[in-house]
Formats: structure tokens, C-alpha cells, sequence
């Protein structure tokens, strides 16, 4: 965030309950010391939008999704990424860590990510800006992304998956 220098704003969208507490708390002083806003929404954000018991606003984790310039999804260790297949369905670039599972399931077919491996390089910054600075080429990216999904990931694609499954299973 630092490095784009364009006065960001890094929402924080996810409960950070599987980790505890001591990277959340790592995050709020990083972001402190190197001077980036950053937002830990994640006790406003939930699957659908309602009112905490006070009355605040909770928003539809949708909403967040459709307010972002980028994504971001540093993991190093992930299962499939369900947030690989979010950023993909609401159409925004994306920003990621090339984990092992989407290197070795999800990076073959194709998708365009703004990827690194153990660090942010300035390569990673120059792209991240250039998709940020560049409408067309931020769409062309996220349409591109969002086709191969529907294609590979979508409920159509499972369901001729199982036919097939079920079909060999049974023997027809």
C-alpha cells in the first residue's frame, strides 16, 4: 500500500480469529509506523447487510468486494482460495501471494494476477499501478478472469463434472 503511494485506504475485511491476535496486532503497528490507513473492519463486514445491537451499519462482505480498487490476498498457505474465486466473481484485480496450490491448480489455467512469491518487488508495485492508472487494462484483466472462472468454477461446470462422476460411477 505504501509503495503505490495514492493515499489508499487498506481495509482489513476478514476476522483474524484463526491466527489470534498477534498478527492483527503486527498489522495496526506496521501500518502505524509506515504511515498507511488501515481499516479492520472485519466485526462490520458479515454475508449479508444488518445493524450490530447498537445500531452501526453491518455491511455485506459484497459490498466490500464492490468498493475495492484492488484486492489483496497475501497468503502463503491456502487451501483452494475461496477469496481467489470472490475477487474473480466481483471483476478486480488482484494482488497475490503465488501460493502453492493455486501454482500447482489455478495459475495453469490461466488467470491474470499480480503475483509474487516470497515479497512485494518493485515489479509487483509498477503493475499494481499500472492496472490502478489504466481503466482498460484493469477491465481487460478482471473480464478475462471472470470468463475463465465461469468456465472452470462455475455451478455449470460442477454440474457437468458430477454427471460425468456420477455417470463412470454407475456405469451408464
Amino acid at each position: 500500500m505504501r509503495r503505490l503511494d495514492l493515499g489508499c485506504t487498506l481495509v482489513i475485511s476478514h476476522f483474524p480469529g484463526d491466527e489470534g491476535t498477534t498478527y492483527e496486532n503486527y498489522l495496526r503497528d506496521y501500518a502505524d509506523l509506515i504511515s498507511v490507513k488501515a481499516l479492520f473492519a472485519y466485526d462490520r463486514i458479515a454475508h449479508q447487510r444488518g445493524q450490530t445491537p447498537d445500531g452501526r451499519k453491518i455491511y455485506a462482505l459484497a459490498d466490500v468486494y464492490q468498493r475495492a480498487d484492488l484486492v489483496t490476498y497475501p497468503s502463503r498457505v491456502e487451501g483452494f482460495g475461496n477469496a481467489f474465486l470472490e475477487t474473480i466473481y466481483y471483476r478486480r484485480p488482484i494482488v497475490m501471494s503465488i501460493y502453492e496450490i493455486f501454482k500447482t491448480d489455478i495459475q495453469p489455467k490461466g488467470f491474470k494476477v499480480i503475483g509474487f512469491q516470497d515479497f512485494i518487488t518493485e515489479d509487483c508495485v509498477r503493475h499494481a499501478q499500472d492496472v490502478l492508472h489504466n481503466p482498460d487494462l484493469a477491465a481487460e484483466m478482471v473480464e478475462h478472469n471472470y470468463e475463465l472462472g465461469r468456465h472452470h468454477y462455475s455451478y455449470r461446470a460442477l454440474e457437468k463434472r458430477l454427471v460425468a462422476l456420477i455417470s463412470e460411477c454407475l456405469g451408464d
